[in-house]
């Protein structure tokens, strides 16, 4: 991404106040697979939802973005709920992933395939790994998000391949969008 990319997004989460803060209903219906202690990091997490629920689960939770804008509304928000919450402003296909090991990373509508290598090395033996992510079967309904941020059926199971898939989706959500979910392990070593 650019300059130009960091001010369009704060750009987008400085009108967006009010917006829905509730984390996706299907990251919440994985609460079964999340680790009950450790590291998590929300990748590309914008204003935090899926950040702060994590927090209030217990989880040492990291919110990272290239919005400052998203993260200072995230930050506020969690310490007005009193949750803690550390922040990361990173422009992920420029800077170096943030350094693990990680037990739980999730990314939720966010792409960028260069970053999975990153995403499993950065997972601590036995870490858990969540992405939701919509395909190009969502292009038959909606015009957005461009196809570039789409996955082919079935590319997020290549995606992580190499991990233990313990829980894989795709279909349409109850949201009207047509998303591949996966949990993935890392093994133990």
């Amino acid at each position: 991404m650019s300059q130009a990319d960091r001010e369009k997004w704060n750009r987008k989460y400085r009108n967006a106040e009010g917006c829905d803060q509730q984390p996706s209903p299907a990251i919440v219906a994985q609460h079964g697979y999340l680790p009950t202690t450790g590291k998590a990091i929300d990748v590309a997490g914008g204003q935090g939802n899926h950040a702060i629920w994590l927090a209030q689960q217990g989880l040492d939770v990291t919110l990272a973005d290239i919005s400052s804008v998203a993260l200072e509304q995230a930050s506020q928000r969690a310490s007005q709920l009193g949750v803690p919450l550390e922040t990361c402003l990173i422009d992920l296909e420029e800077e170096p992933f943030p350094i693990g090991p990680w037990n739980l990373i999730l990314s939720s509508l966010y792409l960028y395939r260069p970053l999975f290598s990153d995403l499993k090395a950065s997972l601590a033996p036995g870490g858990i790994l969540i992405v939701l992510q919509p395909t190009k079967t969502n292009l038959l309904r909606h015009q957005r998000p461009p196809e570039r941020y789409l996955l082919d059926d079935d590319e997020l199971s290549d995606l992580v391949n190499d991990l233990e898939i313990l829980h894989y989706q795709q279909g349409w959500s109850a949201t009207g969008r047509h998303d591949a979910l996966v949990v993935a392990q890392k093994p133990a070593r």
